[in-house]
Order: structure tokens, then sequence, then C-alpha cells
């Protein structure tokens, strides 16, 4: 199917809901070996007892970017089937997030837009925690091509 064809097919106002993820110690400390951020925010309780400036976390909390990681593979899990690429991602963090919280990214499709270049979907963003706390907001852009990139025509 065409790149057309699928861009054609989705509707503006579609909403992609992501796995939930729940964080553990376990989740922190590989991504804390992905990513070589071995910030005692993460990892030391006794140290995140202190305030920081005005914040108190009550506790180790999530790598932020986790979230972002989060968000991309419920783009991508919904994209790549309908060949569509995630080209862009800007993201907010409200609201840290603690060991035993259950985040879920979600993504409203809000607009549709064929260019000389290509066909581009845009997206709202937002991941929620087990309480429908927000705890980031964002928005992407992906694109539908014909052709895989890296793949043989």
């Amino acid at each position: 199917m065409t790149a057309q064809l699928q861009f054609n097919e989705i509707q503006t106002g579609e909403i992609i809901t992501g796995r939930p993820f729940t964080v553990t110690r376990e989740t922190i400390q590989a991504f804390a070996d992905a990513s070589l951020d071995y910030n005692p925010l993460h990892f030391d309780d006794k140290y995140m007892e202190n305030t920081f400036g005005k914040t108190s976390f009550e506790g180790v909390i999530m790598h932020g970017m986790q979230n972002f990681a989060l968000i991309s593979r419920t783009l991508t899990d919904w994209l790549l089937p309908k060949g569509g690429y995630h080209r862009r991602l800007e993201t907010r963090w409200l609201k840290p997030v603690q060991l035993g919280h259950t985040i879920t990214a979600k993504a409203t499709l809000t607009e549709k837009k064929q260019t000389d270049k290509g066909f581009w979907v845009l997206f709202e963003i937002e991941v929620t925690n087990q309480l429908d706390g927000l705890v980031a907001t964002g928005n992407a852009m992906a694109e539908f091509l014909d052709v895989i990139p890296g793949q043989p025509e």
C-alpha cells in the first residue's frame, strides 16, 4: 500500500494509547546502563530525602528520558505497520515518576499535512500515571513514505 493510501486511511482525532509501564529499580537500572546516567536522583534513597530548592521528590525517581522512550515506542508501534516513521518529538516533564508508578503514553492525531515532499501527521502527547495525573506533555511529527529507509527499492 502506498504512503498516500495509508495516509488517507488515518483520521484526525484518532487516539493511540501505549502499553502501561511500571517503574521498578530494575527498569531504572536498565535505563541507567543504556544511557550511562547514574545520577543519585535515580538510585540513592538517602540522597533523595533532601529537598532540592523548593522541590521534594519523596524518593528516587525515574529518568525523565524514559518518558521520551515510552512515547517513542507508542508512536513507533502504531506508525511502522502503517508505513509511518517518527520524525520529531518534543516533551515537557511536569511531575517526577516514582518507584511503583505506572505510566501510559497517549498520542492524539491532531493534524494531517500533505506537502510536495511527503505526507505528515502531527500528534499531541500526554503521559499519565496510575492516578490519571499528567506527568509529561508534548507534540510529535511523523512522515509516511513509499520506500522504507535503508531497504532496497
